[in-house]
């Protein structure tokens, strides 16, 4: 059993290494084909039998017992916007990890696996409603298959602290003044997870530039690498997702260290990706640290932990 998980571990770290990913494909009503990334799902599961719960979300079904735990299940079209599917025994629930937290999203049904090469994978465009819980699309077989931005469900559905602490916020304000000369890159596809991170930096002075995928955000780098008034001296870090259309973090980090002008650039791995996978990751392509999301103190802390090094350096 260890051996088999092991090399499944190993299989995805070298999966992800590649700039690919594997995507489970689901679908709610009707025949348009969703996808979520299998790094995030630990098992489908057959409906369960569900305990409603007074005042919870509309789009929260209600609770189940999942292997000795007590979890939400989110009915994934209505938190899109959708009619309910139902707490009925019909369907299909993913069991995920995101944010630090177990849940269940309740499907149509689920089709298959697919892997796939992040650059086949397009940022959604903004026109209808649906499209603001996208993080991507990609086509399969000439089938548009649709990547929902899980992040803006949970921050909707549930409740996560996003404010740092008292002593987190006094702390960065008393470094405020010398925070102005440095900067740090913020690269992340979903517009809620950017602004949450944006709201937690913006306290330490820091000047931030923000990117939506991996390729804009080395884009960024190599812009800076021609400008002869930009220091990568008083770049404290990358502060990058992992899952991201185009270019994933992975083959970001891969690109900064192969690079001749930034490859000692601080890398901090952000994301809601949990487990051992990306631990390993971490020394397989030669990011500085990683993080889970999301936890506004870790997050704060890291960044002023980081901060302070560069100034001790330079002084």
């Amino acid at each position: 059993m260890a051996t088999g998980f092991m090399a499944s571990v190993d299989q995805r770290t070298q999966l992800a290494g590649r700039n690919r990913m594997e995507l489970l494909l689901f679908s709610l009503k009707g025949n348009q084909l969703f996808g979520i990334n299998v790094f995030k799902v630990r098992e489908v599961i057959r409906a369960p039998e569900i305990t409603k719960m007074p005042h919870a979300h509309p789009a929260v079904i209600g609770i189940t017992n999942y292997r000795g735990a007590t979890i939400s299940i989110i009915d994934l079209q209505k938190a899109v916007g959708g009619p309910m599917l139902g707490d009925d025994s019909n369907g299909s629930v993913i069991i995920t990890e995101y944010n630090r937290s177990v849940q269940g999203f309740k499907v149509g049904s689920v089709d298959r696996i697919v892997n796939m090469n992040w650059k086949d994978v397009m940022p959604p465009p903004s026109q209808t409603t649906l499209d603001s819980y996208l993080t991507a699309v990609t086509k399969l077989n000439g089938v548009l298959v649709q990547i929902i931005d899980v992040e803006k469900i949970l921050s909707e559905v549930t409740e996560i602290e996003i404010n740092v602490s008292k002593e987190a916020e006094e702390e960065t304000k008393s470094i405020s003044e010398i925070a102005k000369d440095y900067h740090i890159l913020i690269i992340d596809d979903s517009v809620v997870a950017r602004n949450q991170i944006k709201r937690t930096v913006e306290p330490t002075g820091l000047n931030i530039t923000m990117a939506k995928n991996g390729k804009e955000g080395l884009e960024q780098l190599l812009k800076w690498a021609e400008d002869p008034e930009f220091s990568f001296s008083k770049l404290i870090m990358v502060l990058s997702d992992i899952e991201m259309p185009m270019m994933d973090g992975y083959t970001l980090t891969t690109e900064i260290r192969n690079s001749e002008v930034f490859s000692n650039t601080y890398v901090l791995l952000h994301t809601s990706l949990s487990g051992v996978f990306n631990q390993d990751m971490i020394k397989t392509v030669g990011a500085n640290k990683f993080i889970a999301k999301f936890n506004a103190d870790d997050l704060a802390n890291s960044v002023m932990n980081r901060l302070k090094e560069v100034i001790a350096e330079s002084n």
